[in-house]
């Protein structure tokens, strides 16, 4: 039987194992070449964002961190508000185009490719006593694309979802210097009064880039009494 790629929707012949047919597996719905494409994130990493350190220039990484996260941990107002990240995929020049696709021109379905590999990342760093909350979009984004892509990945982990942010609209955080991503005023507003005492919480969303976005979510958390707050993205940038 020929399938066609999710991805690049070129013809393909996936492998049927006994695997496939005595548990009712699914075939993987990318081809080989798009499977491999995506790369997943394994080995030494920074101990806060989950940045690969392979290939990374020595001179960014501080015995267990990334030169990021030193930065982060030494600012007052920001140290220890996230207590981890940890992503699936490095954001390769092939995942830009995958998460184009996705999150731009509309494909939805894209999001089950990562199904598998996004799950089981999940449960080797949480699991079910944390309190799942996808990143939230503005209103206006979520108008002009059709779909949070954050809740589209929690969805996949088939685990409560509580949609307890509010997020409003400003200009897009990749159009800002460092600086001003920092001095930003909390784009995030809790949905309604909510009292997170002793709770841990992950969030999720789709790429770690700064870990800005993040970090003023998991601000507003804390101050909500979270005693924990870790995020979990599909891919780091």
């Amino acid at each position: 039987m020929t399938y066609y790629c999710l991805i690049c929707h070129a013809p393909y012949n996936p492998a049927i194992s006994w695997c496939h047919i005595l548990t009712l597996k699914h075939p993987d719905i990318l081809c080989e070449k798009c499977r491999r494409s995506l790369f997943v994130i394994n080995g030494d990493i920074c101990e806060i964002c989950g940045r690969p350190f392979e290939h990374l220039d020595p001179s960014y990484r501080q015995g267990s961190l990334c030169t990021d996260c030193i930065r982060w941990q030494e600012n007052h107002d920001w140290k220890d508000v996230l207590t981890k990240n940890r992503s699936v995929y490095l954001y390769n020049e092939f995942m830009k185009e995958v998460v184009s696709l996705w999150k731009f021109r509309g494909d939805y379905a894209i999001v089950q490719a990562f199904q598998e590999e996004f799950s089981r990342a999940f449960s080797q760093h949480f699991n079910d006593t944390f309190l799942i909350v996808p990143i939230p979009l503005s209103a206006e984004r979520l108008y002009e694309r059709g779909f949070n892509q954050a809740k589209a990945l929690a969805e996949l982990l088939h685990l409560p979802i509580h949609d307890i942010l509010i997020r409003h609209h400003h200009e897009k955080q990749s159009k800002k210097s460092r600086r001003e991503r920092l001095q930003t005023e909390n784009m995030f507003q809790l949905a309604e009064p909510i009292s997170l005492a002793n709770r841990r919480v992950v969030l999720i969303d789709d790429i770690y880039t700064t870990g800005t976005t993040l970090r003023h979510a998991a601000k507003l958390l804390r101050e909500a009494g979270a005693k924990e707050i870790c995020s979990f993205t599909l891919a780091r940038s």
